[in-house]
């Protein structure tokens, strides 16, 4: 069903207090609230929900100064459905009595760098004791010194406010929603043989599972909007141009089969919707139980093989659905796997709450050298491509923001909905072509997607992999698209498949270890699919890892960049030694 603004989750922000009254509580009173106010409205200009409203802030009733009033502040932030805790203070504060004592709320504290009161003190001190009742908290501290009363944020701090919220915010989120599986295991992919565990105990998330006979029961008996079907069928038939069928003539479908593929799905794309978020209209047309959906944040279609054995594949769904338009107009993406891969799935949904932009699912497909780039196709790469890059391709199911035909300062990009122009969405639209699936790997037939994404986009791909015996580890490579000439694309893309979408992706190399070149990033990469996200966003991703307690097993974002709870340099002075130490002590977030 449609969540209103009211069902999401609140940043709550504490202001502490030095509780000593009789002349330096009553000093500080103003200071500290306005201090609390400015955060607020920091977080309220910068941040918005997944719809595009504004992210809510709730400020304690009082400044907080003891254990009373922490106690009225945990109450109030119960009430208000608050998600993610923020203590500021600008002096010393008595340290266990006002703290955050919730484990399940991702909390931070900013302890202002003040000479006149030691809010860094408090800081330290608060610090102090999250850390031995074992209640990780994120610190935050200014370089720079400051003026009592002085409501600027420095950028430093901006900064790790953003990156802490951002990160709290798909905390809470995620929390209390589901992963609907439609269908089962794709082609034995580990990542579609849905770990229910990994979910309850790591997102907070329940596992939901629909035969995908479901979708065809639904077709059947007409279990869907129908004056919406018939809106969309017009639609996609003027906007999804359709190319040419390079299946062998033997092997190709009749017009009328083709046809008939569009209605069926264009049908399937507004069913997995339905099952996804429910459908008021279901329960106009007499199905109430239907129209309920499954509260799915992220969900993942099947397909190979059983369905595309027998009936038209997923493509066409799975890239509309995870686009930011269609039919009913320029609006939020939703979030499908391919192949019902969680493990993708997953750092899809990381990447879409962390930037509300869409998410490119892909295979990790071909590491090209570029003595092999030269061996088949006459060109020596040069410049980003000198030595090497990866190509990600998949069946058809690519968000067509990945085109990159959408722009910010005139450069390529893939931007929240609510930025996106009409002109942005047809351009996106006139750069896909739908082929008729590949019959070889689709018997069922359908379409694929086929564009190729602009290079000059900064993009962060990731995966997560579930390990025998650590449990979850999340793997990040900043890079960037890439451009190749015309002729060379056309060589090195139809050894593959001509009807997929292609993004030529270059890592960011450090020389060492599994970034020492982009062979290495491909070699070390844990699994056939990653999620692309539009943005250097690694830290971003590295903070909510660690929220979560799922280690970072292979990243190259910057190491001033990372930001984690303060107790994690209790756990050696090895930054990925103590990540995985620190998620191994303290566990999943809800266990």
């Amino acid at each position: 069903m449609k969540i209103t603004t009211e069902d999401y989750p609140k940043i709550g922000i504490r202001p502490i207090i030095d509780g000593r009254l009789g002349g330096v509580r009553e000093s500080l009173e103003d200071t500290t609230m306005n201090m609390a106010r400015n955060v607020a409205a920091l977080f309220e200009q910068e941040l918005r929900y997944p719809d595009g409203t504004p992210v809510q802030c709730v400020i304690a009733d009082s400044t907080i100064g003891g254990v009373k009033e922490a106690a009225d502040c945990a109450k109030k932030f119960e009430r208000e459905n608050v998600g993610v805790s923020l203590s500021v203070t600008p002096c010393w504060c008595y340290g266990t009595e006002t703290i955050d004592m919730n484990p399940h709320l991702p909390k931070a504290i900013w302890g202002f760098n003040g000479t006149e009161r030691p809010g860094a003190v408090y800081l330290a001190a608060a610090l102090a004791g999250h850390n031995q009742k074992g209640l990780p908290a994120f610190g935050i501290y200014g370089k720079d010194v400051q003026d009592v009363g002085d409501p600027f944020i420095p950028e430093d701090v901006k900064s790790k406010l953003l990156s802490f919220a951002k990160a709290g915010l798909a905390v809470s989120l995620m929390r209390g929603k589901s992963y609907l599986s439609i269908g089962s295991v794709s082609m034995g992919i580990a990542g579609s043989i849905v770990d229910a565990d990994f979910f309850q105990n790591y997102l907070g998330m329940r596992n939901e599972y629909v035969d995908s006979t479901e979708v065809l029961r639904r077709i059947e008996h007409n279990i869907f909007d129908q004056e919406e079907y018939a809106r969309a069928l017009t639609w996609t038939k003027e906007n999804c141009k359709e190319g040419e069928d390079y299946n062998p003539d033997e092997k190709q479908s009749s017009r009328e089969q083709k046809d008939k593929d569009w209605e069926f799905v264009v049908k399937m794309t507004l069913i997995i919707r339905d099952l996804m978020m429910g459908n008021e209209k279901l329960a106009e047309m007499g199905f109430g139980e239907e129209a309920f959906g499954h509260n799915a944040i992220v969900s993942g279609f099947q397909g190979q093989r059983q369905w595309t054995d027998f009936l038209p594949n997923g493509d066409f769904s799975e890239a509309i659905l995870n686009s930011s338009f269609d039919w009913n107009g320029i609006r939020a993406p939703y979030m499908v796997a391919t192949e019902n891969d969680s493990l993708n799935g997953v750092p899809m949904l990381f990447g879409h709450l962390l930037t509300n932009t869409a998410q490119i699912f892909a295979d990790v497909r071909t590491y090209w050298s570029p003595e092999a780039v030269e061996r088949v196709s006459g060109w020596k790469p040069t410049d980003q491509a000198a030595n090497g890059f990866i190509h990600l391709i998949n069946s058809g199911s690519c968000t067509l923001d990945g085109t990159g035909q959408q722009s910010i300062d005139g450069k390529p990009a893939m931007k929240p909905f609510w930025d996106i122009s009409e002109e942005e969405a047809q351009a996106c639209l006139d750069a896909t072509t739908w082929y008729p699936a590949n019959n070889g790997y689709f018997r069922g037939g359908g379409y694929s997607s086929k564009f190729l994404t602009k290079g000059g986009m900064p993009v962060t791909m990731s995966r997560i992999n579930l390990i025998k015996g650590i449990g979850p580890v999340l793997q990040i490579a900043e890079g960037w698209t890439i451009d190749v000439p015309e002729n060379v694309h056309q060589v090195l893309d139809e050894r593959t498949d001509k009807t997929w979408p292609t993004t030529w992706f270059v890592p960011k190399t450090t020389g060492e270890g599994a970034f020492r070149d982009v062979y290495s990033v491909m070699a070390n990469w844990g699994s056939n699919h990653g999620s692309i996200s539009y943005g250097h966003v690694g830290s971003d991703l590295i903070t909510l890892a660690s929220m979560l307690r799922i280690p970072v097993c292979m990243h190259n974002v910057e190491e001033e960049r990372i930001f984690r709870p303060s107790a994690w340099s209790a756990f050696g002075m090895d930054p990925e030694g103590s990540d995985y130490r620190a998620c191994q002590t303290y566990g999943p977030l809800y266990k």
